[in-house]
């Protein structure tokens, strides 16, 4: 299990890296364009919008083919998407660039996370193995806004000049091609024949699960907090004044942070269950959001961005581990499927919710709804037990 392990992990951390960085620098260039936040918060919905159609079907296909084929889509759709923007860097280009490299790194975390899930053996495998893969996209995190954002500022006549923007595009555009790099020589796993004479496969079956619908719920309230930092943070940073690149290291701290904690999920999570992490995570954050607002500073934006790395970093393994334990093996990229749907759904629309939400009360108001929510979910994820039918 371990020598392919560095491969993959690689393979996701360049082609993440384009959607990261791209989600970062688009809505960056629409406010500089004169576009308002409900109209920022519609563009960053389409990094979802994609994943929302593409989830399920892509999950089925990688049940029958596996990781190369998916991956090597995902690799041609995401480089021709960012590269739209660098020859046409105008709102409607951005929004298919924000499809394109939404839903190919959709269907790349799908074959990667199946593949992986059945490498481990165990569930104390498995709880290793996706807490060294969740390390790629916080990597990946720090490495597309960061890299966007010294783009944008030095790499055109002045800081945010469009020449800067064209760039960062560029460079987002040639990262997914180390991808195929990476995963071109890791060996294909047996695919799992479906069980003879079953009935037509259909994701409501694997909702007729409770814990399948607890999953689902806890997982959607925790990527929602993720929605929240990544649109609510470039948003503060321009009415603050504050440059690209001052708000590329903000999320930048999140996602290093982020990577800190799941190089420490091994060993932690040898000694605490998945169920206790994750109610863990989601009280911290409850409180995070409600003194996020109060941060006037960069640094002490930064270092609520840190805390809060640190706190959802351990959710994603802990969520993927108990995934795999529910579901059955042949079936385990059509539930990874279901799972990204789900949460992408809610990411269409969030955004957006966001958007108008912050034009007309402001963006702390966000902040505290979704941390309070979140806040009552907590219960949800102290009954997430592998063990536990009901």
């Amino acid at each position: 299990m371990k020598n392919p392990l560095p491969r993959l992990i690689a393979g996701q951390v360049f082609l993440h890296a384009c959607m990261a960085g791209m989600r970062m620098a688009i809505p960056l260039l629409a406010l500089k364009q004169g576009f308002s936040a409900m109209a920022v918060g519609a563009l960053l919905a389409l990094f979802a919008l994609t994943q929302v159609f593409l989830a399920l079907p892509a999950g089925r296909y990688a049940d029958r083919k596996g990781l190369k084929k998916p991956l090597l889509i995902s690799v041609v759709m995401s480089s021709v998407g960012a590269g739209l923007s660098v020859l046409w860097p105008i709102f409607p280009v951005m929004c298919l660039s924000a499809l394109a490299t939404g839903g190919a790194t959709g269907m790349a975390v799908i074959s990667l996370q199946r593949h992986v899930g059945r490498m481990a053996q165990d569930p104390a495998e498995l709880k290793a193995a996706f807490s060294w893969l969740s390390i790629g996209p916080a990597i990946s995190n720090f490495l597309g806004p960061v890299l966007a954002g010294v783009l944008i500022d030095y790499a055109g006549p002045e800081p945010a000049h469009v020449t800067g923007f064209r760039w960062a595009f560029l460079c987002m555009a040639v990262l997914p091609l180390s991808t195929w790099f990476w995963v071109r020589k890791v060996p294909e796993l047996h695919t799992p024949k479906s069980i003879d004479h079953a009935a037509p496969r259909r994701a409501m079956d694997l909702l007729a699960e409770p814990m399948m619908r607890r999953l689902l719920g806890v997982n959607w309230l925790l990527s929602s907090c993720w929605d929240v930092h990544t649109f609510v943070v470039p948003v503060l940073g321009h009415e603050r004044g504050f440059s690209a690149s001052v708000v590329g290291t903000i999320l930048g701290a999140f996602a290093i942070a982020a990577a800190f904690i799941r190089v420490c999920l091994p060993w932690i999570s040898r000694h605490v269950q998945e169920h206790q992490i994750i109610t863990g995570a989601m009280v911290c954050t409850a409180l995070l959001f409600g003194l996020y607002p109060f941060m006037p500073t960069p640094w002490s934006m930064g270092l609520c961005s840190v805390l809060l790395g640190l706190v959802l970093g351990t959710v994603q393994p802990m969520i993927m581990s108990t995934l795999h334990q529910i579901t059955p093996q042949h079936r385990q990229g059509e539930a990874l499927g279901l799972r990204l749907m789900s949460i992408n759904a809610s990411s269409v629309l969030m955004p957006m919710l966001f958007g108008a939400a912050g034009a007309v009360a402001g963006v702390a108001p966000v902040f505290w709804v979704v941390g309070s929510v979140v806040g009552l979910g907590s219960r949800a994820a102290w009954l997430l037990r592998p063990g536990q039918r009901h």
